[in-house]
């Protein structure tokens, strides 16, 4: 019988950290979708959000600022949150080699709170993706700009960063689809941007890439 030894530490540390509500329903996604080879931990500000979250690690971020409640779609909230808890966060990924950091842009928590965290990684020497969607038009004129704002914070701290337009998913989906349905599709392509990314480094295959070649 052939008995191999295999050393853990000798893999790569995938951790994908879900902020606010479109990031926590995204890291579900993954979880439920079976991901493998990664770490889960969901940020909110919302208690009972996170309550929801099948992440291994919750961090309830702000707590002196929201008392458990939401941003109420005020990114400023968000990363004064995220910044109050810079300690937890750090704690939760010191140990990984590569951070995802998944969001919805637009709202309070996730718009905030993902660069900070990302900055966070990135000050650790940890490599940093950011996969996050864009809000849908119908969502109004200031949520937009509020996501924009996020993408460009996120642009100066992270490695790599995927966006992902909902606008577009309409155009490939159904003009029937219910207003539910669409907002699931949204954390549904999060879910599989951290997973094309995460399969090539994690999961063994036709495709394995070295993480060293990821770093370059």
């Amino acid at each position: 019988m052939l008995e191999f030894d295999i050393d853990m530490d000798s893999f790569a540390r995938l951790k994908v950290v879900g902020v606010g509500g479109g990031g926590n329903n995204a890291v579900n996604r993954m979880i439920a979708a079976g991901l493998r080879g990664v770490e889960f931990i969901a940020v909110n500000t919302d208690k009972q959000a996170l309550f929801l979250s099948q992440a291994t690690t919750k961090i309830q971020i702000g707590d002196k600022l929201t008392k458990g409640l939401g941003a109420g779609a005020n990114p400023e909230i968000g990363e004064k949150a995220a910044n109050e808890s810079r300690d937890e966060i750090a704690m939760a990924i010191k140990d990984a080699d590569m951070v995802f950091v998944t969001a919805g842009m637009g709202g309070g928590t996730g718009t905030g709170g993902a660069p900070v965290i990302a900055q966070i990684a990135k000050e650790m020497g940890i490599l940093t993706v950011a996969v996050v969607t864009k809000p849908f038009m119908f969502e109004g004129k200031k949520r937009m700009m509020q996501a924009e704002a996020g993408v460009e914070a996120l642009k100066k701290v992270v490695d790599t960063l995927v966006t992902i337009p909902n606008d577009k998913l309409l155009q490939i989906a159904d003009k029937k689809m219910p207003l539910v349905k669409a907002f699931n599709l949204a954390d549904d392509v999060l879910r599989q941007g951290v997973q094309g990314i995460s399969d090539l480094i994690a999961v063994p295959g036709l495709i394995n890439l070295d993480f060293a070649d990821v770093k370059t």
